[in-house]
């Protein structure tokens, strides 16, 4: 049984989306984007070179695109100090006393938290909220 150049194509694709789905390297995608439009290149009955031509123009220029729009696109904030991944960031929590070295012990979650300050001038009790959390260190700043 011998396959055709657009069932060829249709198997790389599909290839290229299970190694992505895989890997998580969405770049994969825009590859196996050219390599569906090179099936429906060889559907239109094209000759491989032409597919091939059509394969790394479709999928080529995708990446490129996404390359392009990935660099553009603004930075995230560290994990460590992201909301969108931890959720304790831009909550208040209220501190009693500091220490001499800048830091205090603060109950938050029902747990008690190191706590570290991080701002300007000298820490001063009573509300803070936290800007980032390390470990099992919250950083906070002056409300």
């Amino acid at each position: 049984m011998e396959w055709s150049a657009s069932t060829v194509w249709w198997v790389v694709a599909g290839a290229l989306v299970a190694a992505e789905l895989a890997t998580g390297t969405f770049y994969l995608l825009m590859l196996a984007l050219g390599a569906a439009a090179a099936a429906v290149a060889a559907h239109m009955g094209t000759g491989m070179p032409a597919q091939i031509v059509v394969a790394a123009l479709v999928g080529g220029g995708a990446t490129a695109l996404w390359h392009v729009k990935r660099m553009r696109a603004p930075q995230s904030a560290p994990a460590d100090a992201n909301p969108d991944v931890n959720l304790d960031i831009g909550q208040t929590v209220r501190v009693v006393a500091w220490g001499v070295d800048g830091n205090a012990q603060v109950m938050y979650r029902g747990a008690t938290w190191a706590v570290e300050f991080r701002g300007a001038g000298t820490p001063a009790p009573g509300e803070h909220t936290i800007v980032a959390v390390q470990g099992s260190r919250l950083i906070v700043s002056p409300r």
